[in-house]
């Protein structure tokens, strides 16, 4: 115990550490006390998983020609033929390729694009 009847406790949901500095009441053996709750920071595996980002990924389907998905590809993201044909080419072959990153609502919306015009395309962290 601290001074004053206060204790340092640490909240912990999950693998992350709560980060707060309110007074809660603590029950110690049928009687409740105040405790402090120590001000502490996200551990170190929590804090990087913020900064990777969102990927769109196009997935082989046995229904679209390669020149549509050629064309879809620079129609939406703008590329050039020759970078959408070599996008295509991953799909066909590897049956999946990486066509855009950024943050989480810019990837849903290239996802969403993708299946507005009949492909088929999922969102994941960059690995």
């Amino acid at each position: 115990m601290r001074p004053g009847g206060l204790r340092r406790c640490a909240i912990r949901a999950g693998e992350h550490v709560v980060d707060t500095a309110v007074t809660v009441a603590c029950n110690d053996g049928g009687m409740t006390s105040p405790a402090e709750i120590e001000r502490a920071q996200l551990e170190p595996d929590v804090l990087g998983t913020e900064d990777k980002p969102w990927v769109t990924v196009v997935w082989n389907d046995p229904v679209n020609l390669m020149s549509y998905v050629t064309y879809v590809l620079q129609k939406i993201f703008g590329y050039t033929r020759d970078h959408a044909t070599k996008l295509m080419l991953d799909v066909h072959h590897k049956g999946r390729a990486v066509v855009s990153s950024g943050s989480k609502e810019k990837v849903e919306g290239d996802v969403a694009k993708l299946h507005a015009a009949g492909l088929w395309a999922t969102m994941q962290k960059d690995s």
